[in-house]
């Protein structure tokens, strides 16, 4: 009959409404029996004939609430209970499990008039069959529906209670998986990070060291010397696996950056980045040149912390963000229009630890290739960020690496 809550408490109290509902049909039968009544026949077969009628719409799946075989339902046991009250004056306890359906099983618009029909009804009969108006025949069935009224309505706000606790319990979980997997794609992201900075700032770097050291010597050995050979093929497999190493350290850059161009990534970060009524553009300023691998990583990260804070803590309408070729340098600016801060304030350290896109890890990351970063922003004034790297001249690896 109801398919919406499937509780123990819920069970309990559908199966406490039957056991009501034939009990009473089975107090209005036996006393008509038991009395000799000549009505006997009749109200036996109605109380039947009601009994099954209302098991079928208990068992039937079609019948649920506030659908048309719920109206039609009780509109055929409403039509047998009315036969019965005619009849037998004891079926007017039938009004109380009946008050219990017609809430519950009609839109409240329908339900409430429903109850006052049924206990005008009762009423009725049991006027009818007193022979005498006496303030029990009010009082017992308007208690009785007010009682009704009062439990469906109850029953049906701790419903939704719980119904709203649940869905946000399932919001809970869902944001919680959702977090997991956030932080476990960052940290991956973050260590993929890490080992490409190990491999090139100790492997490579000394893979390169090793195989200019040994060219120096392939040099000042004759060349029929029988050592020049050994050094020979020693350098060549230092620079087979220094190529390895660089390799190794593309296939760890971010994954931006392993299918295009750092301008390429940085137009889809500024397509992808989104916001409350927040607008990134993109442009690039000078003729772009090829960067070492760390350069890109450093110019991309920077721009995605500092999106980032754009849009959790700037309320920005609009930022721009601007990738500049200059002859000895490569510049990118992050400006934004939002409420900005005081970079002195303590607030921004509270950023960075609790984000992790802090301008103390910005600052790092530019002084480890020997650039600078500059923030200017005031309270109401919007924030502009500017990373500075110098472009590395021909030949960095080999002579960072010496």
């Amino acid at each position: 009959m109801d398919s919406r809550s499937h509780t123990p408490v819920a069970a309990a109290l559908r199966l406490c409404l039957h056991a009501l509902l034939l009990g009473l049909l089975a107090l209005a039968a036996v006393p008509a029996v038991s009395d000799g009544a000549s009505s006997a026949t009749a109200v036996v077969a109605l109380a039947c004939v009601m009994a099954a009628v209302y098991a079928a719409g208990a068992l039937a799946p079609a019948v649920q609430p506030q659908n048309r075989a719920a109206a039609l339902w009780l509109s055929l046991l409403g039509a047998l209970w009315l036969a019965l009250l005619v009849l037998s004056p004891d079926a007017l306890w039938l009004a109380f499990p009946l008050y219990f359906l017609q809430l519950h099983l009609l839109p409240m618009r329908w339900g409430l008039p429903a109850v006052v029909v049924t206990s005008a009804a009762a009423i009725t009969g049991f006027v009818l069959h007193s022979g005498q108006i006496t303030p029990g025949a009010f009082i017992g069935p308007l208690l009785g529906a007010a009682v009704a009224i009062a439990t469906v309505l109850g029953y049906d706000a701790l419903f939704r209670e719980s119904e709203r606790r649940r869905k946000l319990i399932e919001e809970l979980v869902s944001t919680r998986a959702e977090l997991a997997v956030a932080e476990r794609t960052a940290g991956t992201l973050a260590e993929r990070e890490r080992l490409a900075r190990e491999i090139h700032d100790t492997l490579a770097q000394g893979l390169s060291s090793i195989q200019l050291l040994l060219r120096a010597a392939e040099r000042t050995l004759p060349p029929d010397a029988p050592a020049t050979a050994h050094v020979r093929r020693a350098r060549e497999a230092a620079q087979e696996n220094l190529a390895e190493a660089r390799r190794f350290v593309r296939a760890l850059s971010p994954p931006d950056l392993e299918n295009g161009s750092l301008a390429g990534a940085l137009e889809r970060l500024c397509a992808r980045t989104t916001g409350p009524d927040l607008a990134v553009q993109f442009a690039v300023s000078g003729t772009p040149v090829e960067l070492p691998t760390p350069y890109e990583v450093a110019l991309l990260r920077t721009a995605q912390s500092a999106l980032a804070n754009t849009v959790q803590h700037a309320a920005a309408r609009r930022a721009e963000i601007t990738l500049s070729f200059m002859d000895t340098s490569v510049s990118l600016d992050v400006v934004d229009d939002g409420r900005g801060f005081s970079p002195g304030a303590p607030a921004v350290s509270r950023d960075t630890e609790t984000s992790g896109f802090g301008l103390p890890a910005m600052r790092a990351r530019a002084g480890s290739l020997g650039g600078t970063l500059s923030v200017e922003s005031a309270p109401g004034q919007g924030t502009a960020l500017a990373l500075t790297l110098p472009l590395p001249l021909p030949g960095y690896e080999e002579r960072s690496a010496a």
